[in-house]
This record gives C-alpha cells, sequence and structure tokens, in this order.
C-alpha cells in the first residue's frame, strides 16, 4: 500500500498544461505545418516525394493510380488520413499554385476557381522531371535518414535538392506561435542569385535585387512597389500588392 501511494505525485495545472503544449507545438513546427528551409518541404510533401520515387512512380513511367501512391505513403512513411496526403499531392500538380509543379496528374486535379480535384480512386499521378532534381543522387548517402514511424525503414529527413526550393515554390504554413506566408519566384532569377552569393558572400541586397527582381506568381500580374519587397528580403516580413 505504502509502495502505490508513493507513485501518485502531484503536479501543478499549469505544469502539465506547459509540458504538453510545448510538445505538441514542437511537433506541428517541426513535423507538419513549417518547410525546412534546406528542401523548402513539409514533411508530408517530402514523404509523397519519396514514396512515390521509391516505387519507381517517376516521369519516364507511365502514370499510377493516385490511390496506390497514397496508400503506399501512408503505410509506409506517413500514419496520418489518406485525404491530407492526397491534398498535398494534388496540391503539387497544380500550376496556378507552383512555379515548379512536382507531380503529374491526369484526370481532374482542381481549377484556380477553387473547384476540388476528383477522387484519389479516378486520377493517375507521377513525379515530374524537375521532381528528379530534388532527389537525385539520394542513394548515394547525400542526406541523414531516419527511421520510419515503425522502425521498418528508412526515409530522408530532408531531400538533397539541387536548388532553393523554399523560395522558387514558396510555402504557406500555420503552427503554433510561427507562420510562414513565403511568395514564390523565378528559378533562373534564383539560381543565378544563388551563385552570386557564392562567389560574393559579402555582396549587399541591391546587388541580389539587381538579380531577383521580386516575386514571381505562376498566375502573372505586377506587383506594385519595391518597399514591401525590400522589407520582405530584410526583415522576413513585407506587404506585396499584386495587380
Amino acid at each position: 500500500m505504502e509502495e502505490a501511494v508513493k507513485r501518485i505525485y502531484d503536479y501543478s495545472l499549469e505544469y502539465i498544461m506547459g509540458d504538453s503544449f510545448s510538445r505538441y507545438a514542437k511537433a506541428i513546427i517541426q513535423d507538419r505545418a513549417l518547410p525546412d528551409v534546406r528542401d523548402g518541404l513539409k514533411p508530408v510533401q517530402r514523404r509523397i516525394l519519396y514514396g512515390m520515387y521509391k516505387d519507381g512512380n517517376t516521369y519516364d513511367k507511365p502514370t499510377k493510380k493516385s490511390a496506390k501512391a497514397v496508400g503506399n505513403i501512408m503505410g509506409y512513411y506517413h500514419p496520418h488520413g489518406d485525404s491530407s496526403i492526397y491534398d498535398a499531392l494534388v496540391r503539387m500538380s497544380q500550376w496556378w499554385k507552383n512555379n515548379l509543379c512536382y507531380v503529374e496528374m491526369q484526370g481532374n486535379n482542381g481549377s484556380m476557381d477553387g473547384d476540388g480535384a476528383a477522387a484519389m480512386r479516378y486520377t493517375e499521378a507521377r513525379l515530374t522531371k524537375v521532381a528528379g532534381e530534388l532527389l537525385k543522387d539520394i542513394n548515394k548517402d547525400t542526406v541523414l535518414m531516419s527511421l520510419n514511424y515503425d522502425d521498418t525503414l528508412l526515409e530522408p529527413t530532408v531531400l538533397p535538392a539541387r536548388f532553393p526550393n523554399l523560395l522558387v515554390n514558396g510555402a504557406t504554413g500555420i503552427s503554433a506561435g510561427y507562420a510562414t506566408n513565403i511568395p514564390p519566384h523565378n528559378l533562373g532569377e534564383i539560381i543565378d542569385a544563388t551563385i552570386k552569393r557564392i562567389d560574393s558572400p559579402n555582396c549587399r541586397l541591391d546587388s541580389i535585387l539587381d538579380i531577383v527582381k521580386g516575386p514571381d506568381f505562376p498566375t502573372g500580374g505586377v506587383a506594385e512597389g519595391l518597399k514591401g519587397i525590400k522589407d520582405a528580403f530584410t526583415t522576413g516580413k513585407g506587404k506585396i500588392n499584386v495587380r
């Protein structure tokens, strides 16, 4: 009886809530809502690309049922709802949301007006050629691999990513205490600016702005004024009005 009593501890509600919420916040910040700066991908996107790559579902092969890709990804790497995986898969195939689409989809993948995609049993998908540049040389110990959720397979903690995808395709995400909303940029400009930065590590923002004029939205439009763009590049916060 005395041993049983010793196992009961008193904690304040404040401590329990603080500890529980900090664990929850850490999980959604690192493993759900925000992209990794190195490859510009959220975990679900990274697992989709890697899962389709491991399944041989690449640009040089015929498309496969989207349901097959979703099932493999959910079973091997991402043990969450199938709808969240399919939604992320569809988004990576929509040209009006991405400068570079990493998934090529056959069938109804939605519209600019907000229409939803057809169910995964009706559509087919495969990786695009440019997605291969994110995955290239992944089998050559280029990135750190970690065990998947049930410790049966290895999955990449980050993709090799041969270009700065975070800026090229942008990212949006809402987490606990953090949020991101990075607009997409032009691939050629970003690569040229990266080379400039490597050659001249101490170059000033004006030198970069000579190369990267500002965001480059897949639907086009004219960004009004330079102040918001400069604020975004210097402080991480800036308002950009697009006409």
